[in-house]
Parts: C-alpha cells; sequence; structure tokens
C-alpha cells in the first residue's frame, strides 16, 4: 500500500549507541534516515517522533556541573525543547541528505512542539520518571530541603531525582503539522515526548517540569493528525508473547482484545514493551479503521512489502 500518512515513533537505538558524542548520533541518524526514506520512496506522508531520554539526561548533567549565578541551570521544560532541537536537526538533516542521494524533492521541517497535559493529573503528586545523577542519601536529603524536588532510592544505586511523566492531552502544533504534511513536507515532531505544557483557564500555556512517554504522545498526535498508519520502533522485529520461554511465540496480526488478554498475563514488561502496546492499542480503539505497528528500523522494507511486524488492529 501507498499513499498512506504514517506516523513513525522511533525508538532510542534508532539515535544513540554506546557513544554519546554528537559526531556517533549524527552517524547513527544517517542509518536511520536509510531506513526511513524507504515510505518517501513508496508514496507516503511521513511523521517523525523520537526519543531523548539518554540526550537530555546528559544535558542535565552538564547544567548541574556548570550551575553557577552567572551560568545558571536552565529547568527541564527547557532541556526538553533544546534536545527537541538537537535531535530534530540532526535527524531533518539525515533525510534532507537521504532524499538528495535519491532525487527526491521534498522539504524536511522540525517543529518543536508544546504537548498540553492536565495540571491535575495524579502523575504530579507521584513523581516517578527517574532523572539525572545518583546522589547518596544525605545529598539527597539536602537536595530536597534546599529545592523541594521529589527523590528516590533507584534500585539499590543510589537516590535521585524523580520528575512527573504526565499523560498527554493535545498537541499544540497539531495544525502547523498538518499543514505541512498537506503541503508534501516530511515533519519531525513532538521529540522526546514534546514539551510539556499546562494550560491555564485563561488558555495562556505554561511550561512544568516533567517528561511525557514519547510514545503516548506520538500516539496523540497520529490520532490528530488522522493516521492511517502509526508504527513504534523497537529493537525486535516481532512482540513476543512467554519470552525466553519453551512456548514462545511471535504476535503477527493480533487485535486489542488479544492485547488485554497479554497485559491481564503480564507479557510485556512495564517501562520497556508496555508502553509501546499500550500506547498502539489506544490508536487503533480511538482509530479503528486504522492499523497500528510493532517493529524494528531493519523491518521496514518487509513491512512496506509484505506487512511484516507486529500488526495490530481493534477487531
Amino acid at each position: 500500500m501507498a499513499n498512506r500518512k504514517i506516523v513513525v515513533a522511533l525508538g532510542g537505538n534508532a539515535i544513540l549507541s554506546s557513544d554519546p558524542s554528537a559526531q556517533a548520533q549524527q552517524e547513527a541518524l544517517k542509518q536511520t534516515a536509510e531506513h526511513l526514506v524507504k515510505f518517501i520512496e513508496n508514496g507516503d506522508d511521513l511523521v517523525i517522533t523520537h526519543g531523548n531520554g539518554p540526550q537530555v539526561g546528559n544535558l542535565l548533567l552538564q547544567n548541574i556541573a556548570a550551575d553557577s549565578e552567572k551560568n545558571p541551570a536552565f529547568p527541564l521544560d527547557t532541556l526538553v525543547a533544546m534536545t527537541e532541537g538537537s535531535i530534530g536537526f540532526w535527524l531533518q538533516n539525515a533525510m534532507q541528505n537521504a532524499l538528495k542521494e535519491r532525487g527526491i524533492e521534498k522539504e524536511v521541517a522540525s517543529i518543536v512542539t508544546q504537548v498540553v497535559v492536565d495540571k491535575a493529573d495524579p502523575a504530579f503528586e507521584n513523581p516517578t520518571k527517574p532523572i539525572g545523577p545518583f546522589y547518596t542519601e544525605e545529598e539527597a536529603k539536602a537536595e530536597m530541603e534546599k529545592s523541594n524536588a521529589s527523590f528516590k532510592e533507584d534500585a539499590g544505586r543510589g537516590w535521585r531525582k524523580v520528575v512527573p511523566s504526565p499523560k498527554p492531552i493535545s498537541i499544540k502544533e497539531a495544525k502547523s503539522i498538518q499543514n505541512l504534511i498537506d503541503a508534501g513536507h516530511v515533519v519531525i515532531a513532538a521529540g522526546g515526548g514534546g514539551v510539556p505544557v499546562i494550560e491555564e483557564a485563561d488558555g495562556k500555556l505554561q511550561g512544568v517540569e516533567a517528561v511525557i512517554d514519547k510514545d503516548f504522545a506520538s500516539q496523540v498526535l497520529a490520532e490528530m493528525v488522522d493516521a492511517d498508519l502509526f508504527v513504534v520502533l523497537t529493537g525486535v522485529d516481532y512482540v513476543f508473547v512467554n519470552f525466553n520461554k519453551p512456548n514462545q511465540a511471535k504476535l503477527e496480526k493480533v487485535t486489542y482484545a488479544e492485547l488485554e488478554q497479554y497485559i491481564s498475563e503480564e507479557q510485556f514488561a512495564p517501562g520497556s514493551m508496555l508502553p509501546k502496546i499500550e500506547a498502539t492499542m489506544k490508536f487503533v480503539k480511538n482509530k479503528p479503521e486504522s492499523q497500528a505497528v510493532v517493529t524494528s528500523l531493519e523491518n521496514l522494507q518487509s513491512l512496506i512489502e509484505n506487512g511484516a511486524g507486529t500488526v495490530i488492529e481493534y477487531q
């Protein structure tokens, strides 16, 4: 099939391997673009989203290390925007070069994206997402007294600052993104889950210290631009049940109801495969005529040619 509107959510391995340098990440995205451009060659419209977890963590550490009265550290929402801009630039550049090599005339645009969250979201009362460096218990308590931030002990490795991870409600720039798609452009948006903002009673937006799951933000964006297909990329070609057991089985075509059953059996790891499954389920539930796919970057050619990957349909 061609002429589809597709939102593709990149996994972290598409950007960062073991080398966190800018050069290594640009090289990784060059390889990523070689796969993504296949959708364009197939005649599809493409919106690309991406994570930023390691990058925003590294930038946070740099800000903390350099923090002073004359050079104060920036808040988390600003750091998310900064990494959205830098990764967007790298990916935009890589996609433009990949298109140029193939003689395809197409514009590529990155949008720093504000994602609206609910100020009453329970996540704000119970921050859970660890960010930044490890502290001793004494250091963490001193930081809590000084900054009113929340810290939690992290798997025996020390204490870390935790921030809320609220659910996304809407994408503020959805109309601009839609206009770019309609004009035939490749769009990069909602990087790192987007910059979390709350909408005040007067309609004004305010950035908040939080992070948004990029798969859920991508799902909201896919709905708002009326995508035909929502693709979540991860490290494997297929989702498996009974993983690493003698009765391990790959899921090729699966329905919403079947995934509900698998979730009740705790088949998918929280913080890993589970949010990807939940995001794709929400997409097909809200757009029953559409499909979602979980697969790997390397499997995209097979997905385009014969639908290979874990294909999720509402029923």
